[in-house]
């Protein structure tokens, strides 16, 4: 009974080491197929939050497009409005005084004749003042506050 007792042991003994190799190549292998499958997770994380940061960057240069746009918007706006502004006073001017020189050359039967050239950014004034014998030319050059 001895030898085959012995034989038995060592039978039991392999079969108990098989098993745990096996078993071990399972967990290894199950452990392998985990690791891979965290490492396909982790990539497609990393590869959605650089898309996210990429669209956050986009959207922030967006609006800051679109506020440095407005903005040129208005100051083109303002400069426009202010050139319209020292114009209609020029004007206004230029009438007030057609208005006290045709009056006064009523009373004194004296001519006047004269143009005036709204250029880019000035304005010129020809006018000829004849009162009888006398005759008086002036001529100027306003400039208008235009930036470029």
């Amino acid at each position: 009974m001895g030898p085959k007792i012995k034989i038995k042991k060592t039978r039991e003994e392999a079969a108990v080491i098989i098993q745990a190799w096996w078993r071990g190549t399972l967990v290894r292998r199950t452990l392998l197929h985990a690791a891979l499958q965290a490492c396909i997770i982790q990539c497609w994380w990393k590869q959605k939050l650089a898309q996210m940061l990429e669209k956050r960057r986009r959207a922030a240069l967006e609006n800051y497009a679109r506020q440095e746009w407005a903005v040129v918007k208005i100051q083109s706006w303002v400069r426009m409005w202010r050139t319209r502004l020292r114009y209609c006073q020029l004007l206004h001017a230029v009438r007030i005084i057609q208005v006290y020189w045709r009056w006064h050359s009523c009373h004194t039967r004296g001519i006047i004749q004269g143009h005036y050239d709204l250029k880019e950014n000035q304005l010129n004034l020809q006018l000829e003042i004849s009162l009888g014998s006398q005759a008086c030319k002036v001529q100027q050059c306003i400039p208008l506050p235009i930036k470029e």
